[in-house]
């Protein structure tokens, strides 16, 4: 049976009771307060609903994630990359890189990263949790991708992307950088092609809590503004 969230209390409801279909909805409602969040994502959840539905809470099993040591960089990306063709900045421009992941796409109707959504992130990045990725070419922003930085662990939201490549880019940087400052695991919720050709794979869901019991109140060497 799906839990409903009180808005008096932070607690969710164990991940093992998770539902198998749909796949991970673990609970509703509640809200989208910064302390509601970074608890959802220090418990092993996190919010996905389309317009219009309730609040949505989700914890898949398997889970998709990417250990910085086993990204794998092509070598049409690799060779991108040298040419510097795009620059890349980290926190430079959360708001408009959350707006432009909130943006339509071509094969999808709607967005889950409603206007809602992106004010609740927006005041996870003024406390220094949700970074944002920018890739620029002539000064444009043409990609980028955000989300929460918690311990050694990275849990990655979304990504866009205006030019051939640019959003990968941006993510094979950071991979990079969140590798140099000793992040164990790059959270990529749900699966598709495209993460898989980085290296991304599914681990069970009791492995991926495991993980964030040991890595989440480590700290890392991250320097955001460098």
């Amino acid at each position: 049976m799906l839990t409903w969230l009180q808005r008096d209390s932070l607690e969710f409801p164990p991940l093992n009771k998770a539902l198998h279909e749909p796949n991970g909805l673990l609970a509703a409602g509640g809200d989208l307060r910064a302390e509601r969040l970074i608890a959802a994502y220090r418990h092993g959840c996190f919010p996905w609903f389309a317009e219009g539905q309730p609040l949505l809470w989700w914890s898949p099993d398997p889970r998709t994630v990417l250990f910085p040591d086993e990204f794998h960089l092509s070598r049409s990306l690799a060779k991108l990359i040298r040419q510097n063709r795009f620059e890349v900045s980290f926190d430079r421009d959360f708001a408009a890189v959350i707006q432009a992941c909130a943006a339509p796409r071509q094969y999808a109707d709607g967005t889950w990263i409603t206007q809602a959504m992106q004010d609740a992130y927006l005041q996870l990045h003024r406390q220094g949790i949700a970074h944002s990725v920018e890739v620029w070419e002539n000064g444009q922003l043409v990609g980028g991708l955000y989300g929460l930085a918690m311990g050694q662990l990275f849990f990655g939201e979304s990504m866009f992307s205006r030019r051939d490549n640019a959003s990968k880019v941006g993510f094979a940087t950071l991979v990079g950088k969140l590798r140099d400052w000793g992040f164990a695991l790059i959270d990529c919720q749900m699966h598709t092609q495209h993460l898989q050709s980085f290296g991304a794979r599914a681990i069970a869901r009791q492995e991926f809590a495991n993980y964030l019991q040991r890595h989440l109140d480590q700290p890392s060497n991250a320097n955001w503004l460098a």
